[in-house]
């Protein structure tokens, strides 16, 4: 029997680490659009890495101010709407860049990239679990975490709700 994936805070962003990160972005977007825009991204619509450098200018979509996501891994494709402010900036800079491709860079280049902006020791990947704890969250919707992140089988999803009742049950009995 395969032993099932399970979430700890080394896996995703606290929210203090959040908030130091997303400041620490905001303040160099101007300077490093390319690299703070493909890391937002990541943070803001649970793509996995190679799925946001798959990006094209075209899977931007300006009436819904969204970005539609090519599915890996036997994923699901999605739309995952962003802020507006966010997509504006996403826009100016794809209007400013040439080729089709929105981040033209390689796989190494962005866990770099990320090794430079990240807020504590935790991997690349842990913008998705922390996008995907957040929606829970927020919505306590599972069948939407699913969909947002492109999960063919819902089993796959459950951990963030599992995650997420366990800390908040434990937190009650406890403290």
């Amino acid at each position: 029997m395969q032993k099932r994936y399970s979430l700890n805070k080394n896996k995703y962003l606290l929210p203090n680490e959040i908030e130091h990160f997303e400041r620490l972005l905001e303040d160099h977007i101007d300077s490093d659009a390319r690299n703070c825009l493909a890391l937002l991204l990541a943070l803001k619509t649970g793509g996995r890495a190679q799925e946001i450098l798959n990006l094209k200018k075209s899977d931007l979509n300006s009436s819904d101010e969204s970005v539609f996501i090519q599915g890996l891994k036997g994923s699901s494709d999605r739309e995952i709407p962003i802020k507006s402010s966010l997509f504006k900036k996403l826009t100016k800079y794809a209007q400013a860049t040439d080729g089709d491709k929105l981040f033209p860079i390689s796989y190494n280049r962005f866990r770099q990239i990320w090794d430079l902006y990240r807020p504590a020791q935790k991997k690349l990947h842990s913008l998705r679990h922390t996008f995907a704890i957040q929606l829970y969250r927020k919505t306590k919707d599972i069948r939407l975490v699913q969909v947002a992140l492109g999960h063919r089988n819902v089993m796959n999803t459950m951990i963030y709700a599992d995650y997420v009742y366990s800390q908040t049950e434990l937190r009650k009995l406890i403290l």
